[in-house]
């Protein structure tokens, strides 16, 4: 085929699958340094959208009419268009878009819109979601001759480090945050998306930790989420712990989550978050097939993701069987002991 020069990769789901996107836009940026690579989101993450540094522009489908976003997609005349997750509006819109190569996965019957497929099974949950990513990306690149890089290493997103100076200062004036203190920001809420602690096991676990400097707990919260976070923070004695109220848009979130010393949460949107930043985090994730700790690995460096779920004897979505203090333990061990900023 011949060289490539303008693509656009789709991904219109939730944060959490879109940030595992990352990893595959940073293979196809070192594949193609010079190449125009935009990206089309659902609106809902267009702002932390416009802060990956892998694309030159961001396609928001905010519901428009088919007409509208294909005319949008159809102007800069892409060579070829990956949808790393199909729906059937997608498929449509790179369709009625006229791209001339249109790939994505060999599922649903959205595929006929597309004129070039990759099996991938995504279902069996044989690799984690950010591997068929980027297996999508070098089928790309084989099907236009075209080198596959290495793998990229994590992080896949970063602030200046002044910013995060910044951000720290007014973090700590806010909450009285002594300068010495690891923080450790826990995320009770999930979205509705997947089984999680109760806040019970979470201030549980919160009460555990232990390290030999201070640690301030911060409880965060997201949209409806702060009745939830005030709940686990009152049970919070072992540490000083406060709510912090993510109201001022995900990529200011997002620089919160950078100051962590180590995440916990469920498998949700901010956890990927954390670990597109490559933070520590503690993730808690239910059995089942399609919601496995493998299938929703963070992309974050092997040695900084630990990943607890219901033992084999419990039922697979049965989070209360979760060993609390034996994770607790874990993340003492292999995070808080002699951690090192």
């Amino acid at each position: 085929m011949s060289a490539l020069d303008r693509v656009l990769v789709a991904r219109t789901d939730k944060l959490g699958d879109f940030m595992l996107t990352w990893p595959a836009l940073a293979l196809l940026r070192a594949a193609l340094p010079k190449a125009r690579i935009d990206l089309l989101v659902a609106s809902a993450v267009e702002e932390i959208a416009c802060a990956c540094p892998y694309i030159d522009r961001v396609v928001v489908d905010r519901g428009q009419a088919l007409k509208s976003i294909a005319a949008e997609v159809r102007e800069p005349r892409y060579e070829a268009a990956v949808a790393l997750f199909v729906t059937g509006r997608v498929g449509m819109t790179l369709l009625a878009a006229r791209v001339p190569y249109r790939l994505g996965p060999a599922t649903k019957a959205a595929q006929v819109c597309f004129n070039h497929r990759l099996v991938q099974r995504r279902s069996r949950s044989d690799q984690p979601e950010h591997a068929y990513n980027s297996d999508l990306i070098r089928r790309l690149l084989g099907d236009f001759d075209l080198t596959v890089p290495p793998e990229p290493h994590p992080p896949y997103l970063a602030f200046a480090r002044d910013t995060l100076e910044t951000v720290r200062s007014a973090l700590c004036a806010r909450y009285a945050v002594a300068a010495e203190a690891r923080l450790i920001v826990v995320h009770p809420g999930s979205g509705g998306s997947a089984n999680n602690l109760s806040t019970e096991q979470y201030a549980g676990l919160a009460n555990a930790l232990a390290s030999s400097e201070p640690l301030q707990i911060l409880v965060t919260a997201g949209p409806g989420e702060r009745a939830q976070a005030a709940a686990l923070a009152g049970q919070i004695t072992a540490h000083r712990a406060v709510v912090h109220d993510s109201c001022d848009g995900l990529l200011a979130f997002a620089r919160v989550l950078a100051l962590a010393d180590v995440f916990i949460s469920g498998s949700t949107g901010p956890l990927h978050i954390a670990g597109a930043l490559d933070i520590r985090t503690a993730a808690f994730y239910p059995r089942r097939r399609s919601s496995t700790a493998l299938r929703w690995q963070t992309t974050n460096s092997p040695a900084r993701r630990l990943a607890f779920s219901p033992p084999a004897a419990a039922a697979e979505t049965d989070m209360s069987a979760i060993d609390i203090q034996a994770a607790a333990a874990e993340i003492n061990a292999g995070f808080l002991h002699d951690l090192q900023r």
